[in-house]
C-alpha cells in the first residue's frame, strides 16, 4: 500500500466558535477528502484573531492544510493578511481577477463606476499564492506550498467552498501527491435504528474483515447509511469486486431495509418507482404539515407522478375535504388507525390518483396522553388493493419527529411499489 496522505483542516471565524453558524464545512471537507484516499487527522475551529491563526498554521503537521473562512471584504476578514505575514509575502493585486469581479457585478445591473473598493480588493492576493479560482463569489482561493506540504486557503461560504473543492482543489491534491486509490460504496437503509441494524447484520460485519473492507455506520434522522471501504493497491478491479460480493450479500441479508446506495434519496427513489409503472401519488399530512409534499416536490421532475395533497392539520378539514366522519373522530381521534385510512382513501379518490399517503400524529413538544405520548404517529398508504397502516413512535424533538414520519411513511409507499411489481 502506498504512504499514508494527511491532512489538517482550519476553520475560522467568531461565528463558529459562538455557535452562531455551524461548521458543516468541515464534515464535508473531510468526507471528500476521504473519498480521494485523504486521510484528515485533525480538525481546529478558532477565531478571527491574527495570533491563532498563525499558531495554527505553524503547529500543522500535515500533508495538506485545509483553511476556510475569513477572507471577505470587511476589516474582520484578516485571513490573507495572515497569511501574507506566515509566507513572507505581500498582496498584490491580480487584474484578471479584479475584471471578473467588474463583469459579476456588471451582471448583476451594477455600474463598473459604482463598484467599491473594498469590493475591488477582493482581488488584491498574496504575490507567493496560486490562484485558485471562485465562480460563485469574489473571494478567491490561494493554494501555497512550502517544505512539501500544501496549504489551501477558501472562502468560509459552503457553495463556494464546494464548487472549489470539487473543480480545482481535490484534482490539484490528487495529481500533487498520488494518494492511494480507495474503493467505497455506500448503501442507504432506513426502517431500523443503528443498534438493531447492526445485531442484525453482525456475523455478515465480522466477514469483512477477511477481504480487508472497513465498515462505517452513518446514521441521521430515519436513515442509516453503511459505507464500505478498502484500499485497492494495485488492482482496482480486484478491489471493487471484493466490495461488490459483500453489498451482494447485504442486499440478500436485508432487503427490506435497504432503499438504495450512493446519493440516492427516498423521495428520488419513490419517484422512479411511481415514473417506471406511470403510476401517481397524493397526500394527506396532517403532523408533518406538507413536510412530506416539500420531500417529493424537491426532486425534479415529480410533476409527472405527484398530484397534490391535503394538509389537513385540523379536524374540520379532516372532515370536509377528506370525508372523515364527525363521529369517527369523536370516537377514536385524530390520531388513530381509523382516522388515518380514510385520509388515505379520501386524498385518493378526491385526487384520483392510484397511491396516497396520510400521517396524523403528535409531533409535540406537547400534546401527548399516556396512550398516545408525544412522537406517536400513525401512517396509512392507500393503493389499488386496499389500504395499509402502521403506528409507529419516534424519539426527538418535533422537527425529528416530523421528519422521521415523512421518511416512515415514503418507505411503506416503497416496500409496497416492490411488492406490486
Amino acid at each position: 500500500m502506498q504512504n499514508d496522505v494527511t491532512a489538517e483542516i482550519i476553520s475560522i471565524g467568531d461565528e463558529l466558535l459562538i455557535g452562531q453558524t455551524v461548521n458543516t464545512n468541515a464534515g464535508w471537507m473531510g468526507e471528500q477528502l476521504a473519498l480521494i484516499g485523504i486521510r484528515v487527522k485533525r480538525v481546529v475551529t478558532i477565531g478571527d484573531q491574527r495570533d491563532e491563526i498563525m499558531q495554527a498554521l505553524g503547529g500543522a503537521s500535515a500533508d495538506v492544510v485545509l483553511i476556510t473562512g475569513g477572507l471577505g471584504p470587511t476589516k474582520d476578514d484578516i485571513t490573507k493578511d495572515v497569511l501574507c505575514r506566515f509566507f513572507d509575502t505581500e498582496l498584490v493585486r491580480d487584474p484578471q481577477v479584479e475584471s471578473r469581479i467588474v463583469d459579476m457585478y456588471v451582471r448583476m445591473g451594477r455600474d463598473p463606476q459604482d463598484i467599491l473598493e473594498m469590493n475591488r480588493a477582493q482581488a488584491d492576493l498574496p504575490k507567493a499564492c496560486t490562484v485558485v479560482p471562485n465562480e460563485r463569489g469574489t473571494a478567491s482561493g490561494m493554494w501555497f506550498e512550502r517544505d512539501g506540504r500544501v496549504y489551501v486557503s477558501m472562502p468560509g461560504v459552503p457553495y463556494e467552498m464546494k464548487a472549489m473543492m470539487e473543480g480545482g482543489v481535490l484534482p490539484g491534491l490528487q495529481e500533487r501527491f498520488r494518494p492511494p486509490t480507495i474503493v467505497h460504496r455506500t448503501v442507504l437503509t432506513t426502517g431500523l435504528g443503528e443498534s438493531l441494524l447492526a445485531t442484525r447484520i453482525a456475523d455478515w460485519e465480522d466477514s469483512l474483515a477477511a477481504e480487508r473492507i472497513k465498515l462505517a455506520y452513518l446514521p441521521s434522522p430515519g436513515i442509516v447509511k453503511l459505507r464500505l471501504s478498502t484500499y485497492a493497491d494495485r488492482d482496482a478491479v480486484a478491489a471493487h469486486q471484493r466490495v461488490a460480493r459483500k453489498v451482494a450479500e447485504l442486499q440478500a441479508l436485508i432487503p427490506d431495509l435497504i432503499f438504495g446506495e450512493g446519493d440516492d434519496r427516498l423521495p428520488n427513489v419513490v419517484g422512479r418507482l411511481l415514473r417506471e409503472r406511470g403510476q401517481t401519488l397524493a397526500l394527506a399530512e396532517s403532523c408533518t404539515g406538507g413536510f412530506v409534499s416539500h420531500l417529493i416536490t424537491s426532486v425534479p421532475g415529480s410533476s409527472t407522478y405527484y398530484i397534490g395533497g391535503v394538509v389537513s392539520y385540523a379536524n374540520a378539514v379532516k372532515m370536509e375535504e377528506l370525508g372523515i366522519p364527525s363521529d369517527m373522530l369523536e370516537l377514536n381521534g385524530a390520531v388513530s388507525q381509523p382516522v388515518v385510512e380514510q385520509m388515505a382513501t379520501g386524498v385518493k379518490a378526491a385526487l384520483r390518483t392510484h397511491w396516497s399517503i396520510a400521517l396524523s400524529g403528535v409531533a409535540g413538544p406537547d400534546g401527548g396522553t399516556p396512550d398516545k405520548p408525544v412522537g406517536t404517529v400513525w401512517i396509512a398508504v392507500a393503493g389499488p388493493e386496499g389500504v395499509r397502516s402502521k403506528r409507529v413512535n419516534f424519539p426527538g424533538t418535533r422537527d425529528l419527529v416530523i421528519e422521521r414520519s415523512a421518511l416512515a411513511g415514503l418507505n411503506l409507499l416503497r416496500k409496497w411499489l416492490l411488492e406490486a411489481r
